[in-house]
């Protein structure tokens, strides 16, 4: 009997563990803008560029990385240039009045400004009207941008 509870007890808090590393990954998702991906990496070499933790710069409360010192202060300098929009929520999500995760590397730059989506295939069908999936995605944005992505 005595085995069995130790059994028990040791399944159990291997189970804790494994959720209190979870949620911490969890938490550092949340708060790492863009994945933890350079944002002015997007504008400057046009493609995912994985940020450092040796980079950081803090803005209005989110944390984001940056593969170089350079590409920090460029960030820092003028945020709104860099920020992609719709929150660092997929693109074609705002456009449907939902609020997806990104993969960072389903990204394109329009007109100056940086969108993402959640995956390639969901980015190929924002591809085939950009324009129309912008129009969606700004005029959702303003009702849900301040809504949980879990109520949406």
């Amino acid at each position: 009997m005595f085995k069995t509870f130790v059994k028990a007890a040791s399944a159990a808090f291997v189970g804790v563990i494994a959720l209190g590393t979870v949620a911490a990954k969890a938490t550092e998702t949340l708060i790492t803008g863009a994945s933890g991906y350079d944002l002015v990496a997007y504008f400057t070499e046009d493609r995912a560029v994985e940020g450092s933790t040796a980079h950081t710069a803090i803005h209005e409360g989110v944390t984001y990385l940056f593969s170089k010192a350079e590409h920090k202060d460029a960030f820092e300098a003028d945020p709104a240039k860099y920020l992609p929009a719709y929150g660092g929520y997929c693109a074609f999500g705002a456009a449907v009045g939902k609020k997806f995760p990104i993969d960072p590397h389903a990204f394109k730059v329009v007109d100056g400004k940086l969108y993402l989506n959640n995956n390639k295939k969901v980015q190929d069908r924002w591809l085939t009207d950009i324009a129309g999936y912008i129009k969606l995605g700004d005029d959702n944005w303003e009702n849900i941008k301040n809504v949980p992505a879990g109520e949406l």
